[in-house]
Formats: C-alpha cells, sequence, structure tokens
C-alpha cells in the first residue's frame, strides 16, 4: 500500500497550473501502473475536514468530526499495488507526485487469505 501524506495548506496554496501539473503526473502514474499490471486499486480522499474519526472507550462509541491526530501532514489517497519486492514498492512510490513535498508511506499489506 501506498499511502499519500500531504500539507493541506499547501495544497491550498497550490496555483491553479501547479494543480494541472499534478494531476497529470498522477495520470501518467495510473497509466503506468496500469500498463505494468501492478494497480489494484488506487484512490483520492476527501478533505480532512470530512472526517470522522470513531473510537470505543469502556463500550462507548465516540465519535469526533475530523481526523483523530493533530499532524501537519494527512492522508490524501492511496495506491495498492502488486509488488514483487520493497524496492519495488518503493520505486513506485517515488514516483508519486506529491513525494516532492509530501511523504509517501509504503506498507505491506497483512494478507489473511489462508486463515479464512
Amino acid at each position: 500500500m501506498l499511502l499519500i501524506y500531504g500539507s493541506p495548506k499547501e495544497w491550498d496554496t497550490r496555483t491553479d497550473d501547479e494543480v494541472r501539473t499534478l494531476m497529470d503526473g498522477y495520470g501518467r502514474l495510473g497509466a503506468d501502473l496500469r500498463s505494468a499490471g501492478k494497480l489494484v486499486r488506487g484512490e483520492e480522499l476527501q478533505p480532512v475536514g470530512m472526517a470522522t474519526s470513531v473510537q470505543v472507550r469502556d463500550g462507548d462509541t465516540v465519535v469526533r468530526d475530523g481526523p483523530f491526530a493533530e499532524t501537519k501532514e494527512v492522508l490524501g489517497g492511496f495506491y495498492l499495488i502488486e509488488a514483487e519486492t520493497l524496492d519495488e514498492a518503493i520505486d513506485w512510490a517515488s514516483r508519486i507526485p506529491d513525494a516532492q513535498n509530501g511523504t509517501v508511506e509504503v506498507r505491506p499489506v497483512v494478507d489473511h487469505s489462508e486463515s479464512a
């Protein structure tokens, strides 16, 4: 899983040309992942202001608007890819346009298919 983190403040200050350039980069990356047969799924998330955090404490469900953690960077989207090695996943992650200014976390997904 390639988790894409960035600063909402930085996103809000981008010009229309910068946004177009960024989106063109994402379009090229998506096409490359598809043509290589590596893309399982990818999605952009709604802004962090649309988030709802849920916790259960002592049997009570606590619901809050927004993300639970106060951070400068927030999760903005993800790609779920098929990668044979960590190095391959890192290579794909380095091609994500927001890696230039934000952070891309590479994290393996746990395979529970054999325990079902």
